[in-house]
This record gives structure tokens, C-alpha cells and sequence, in this order.
């Protein structure tokens, strides 16, 4: 997982997995839920929501130009037609990002986020020293705190999301792409790619 580097106080990873583990335990322990229960919460986000959801809908827009259109026009809608959506993606916009202009997607207030499509956000974007510098720097902070340098020829755009409308990325489709089939270009994309805050994988570097 990629980290911004800050001077604010974040929890480490042990301390956060500990966390979770002792309101796991109390929350089996109280009856709220059962290890089931959790199990099943678990594997919804890992295999059901998440990054690899939006994979699939990139995947399907880099191959059905008519569907890429649906996708930019009303990404919501587009989404329902692949049985993606609900909470948290009511309302969403995807923007392109083309040769000339990069996109990158931030929430300045909070962590507003299309988890329908990207599944729970990182820890780096709900991060206050994220917000506020993607904002104000976007190339620095993509080239130094993320090793993804953007061109001075390319024009950047940053989009606020809000709860009421969550913006993701549309990221250009790798070279050399073009014989693979979808399942095979979903495997190329990131969850940082449809942030904004990187790029696909290169054509052969997938698992």
C-alpha cells in the first residue's frame, strides 16, 4: 500500500490491526455479531467490493466504446448494468484521463469515497496532510509522495468528492493492450490508477 509521508500522528498498521481485532473480539463477545457474520463481511469486501469491481467496469469501457460513453455520461448507471453499485455510489462521476489531462480524486472535507467501485479507502487518503496538499501541489505530491511523476505538459485536475457525488478516474488503457481480453486488462488496474495517483500496470507485469 502506498503512504504519504507526514508529520501528523497516524496509527501504525500494528496498532490498527490490533484495534480491529479487540472490537472484533467485543462485538462477537456482546452478540452484536458472529465470527460468521464477520467472515462474511470480510469476503464481501475483499471479493465483492472493492478495487477489482472497478477493474471490471474500466476493463468493460476500454473495449465497448459504447459503453464508455454510458460510463462518462452516468457512471452510476453505467455501473447497474454490470450489478455494481449501492451504498456509498448513488451518485458518481468518472472522469478520462486522456494524453493531455490527468485526473485525481480527493475528498478535502472528510473521506468521501466510491466504495461501490473501490472498495474502503486507504488510510493515506482519509490522511488530513493528503487533503490538503493534492489540493494545493498535485504534481509534487504525485511525484514525490507517490513515485508517479506527471509531465509539465500535462494538464492537472483535481476533483473534490463529496457525500452527496464521488468522483473516480477513467486511466489510460497501458500500450500494447490491445489483444488482451477483459478479464486480462481488468488484472492491469489499480486502485491507484482510478484515484489518480498512479497508472496501470504495464502489459506482463500482472499476476
Amino acid at each position: 500500500m502506498t503512504e504519504i509521508r507526514t508529520d501528523t500522528r497516524l496509527s501504525s498498521q500494528e496498532e490498527i490491526t490490533a484495534r480491529v481485532k479487540a472490537l472484533e473480539a467485543l462485538l462477537i463477545e456482546k452478540g452484536v455479531m458472529t465470527t460468521a457474520a464477520v467472515d462474511r463481511l470480510a469476503e464481501v469486501y475483499e471479493n465483492e467490493v472493492g478495487p477489482q469491481l472497478g477493474a471490471k467496469v474500466v476493463a468493460k469501457a476500454w473495449t465497448d466504446p459504447a459503453f464508455k460513453e454510458r460510463l462518462l455520461a452516468d457512471a452510476s448507471a453505467a455501473c447497474r448494468e454490470l450489478g455494481i453499485g449501492g451504498l456509498q455510489g448513488e451518485e458518481m462521476v468518472v472522469v478520462e484521463n486522456t494524453d493531455t489531462v490527468h485526473h485525481v480524486i480527493v475528498c478535502t472535507l472528510c473521506s468521501c469515497y466510491p466504495w461501490p467501485v473501490l472498495g474502503l479507502p486507504p488510510n493515506w487518503y482519509k490522511a488530513p496532510p493528503f487533503r490538503a496538499r493534492i489540493v494545493r501541489e498535485p504534481r509534487t505530491v504525485l511525484a514525490e509522495d507517490f513515485g508517479f511523476p506527471v509531465p509539465d505538459a500535462v494538464e492537472i485536475r483535481v476533483w473534490d468528492s463529496s457525500s452527496e457525488l464521488r468522483y473516480w478516474v477513467l486511466p489510460q488503457r497501458p500500450a500494447g493492450s490491445e489483444n488482451l481480453s477483459e478479464e486480462e486488462l481488468a488484472a492491469l488496474v489499480t486502485r491507484d490508477s482510478m484515484i489518480g495517483v498512479g497508472a496501470p500496470l504495464p502489459v506482463g507485469s500482472a499476476a
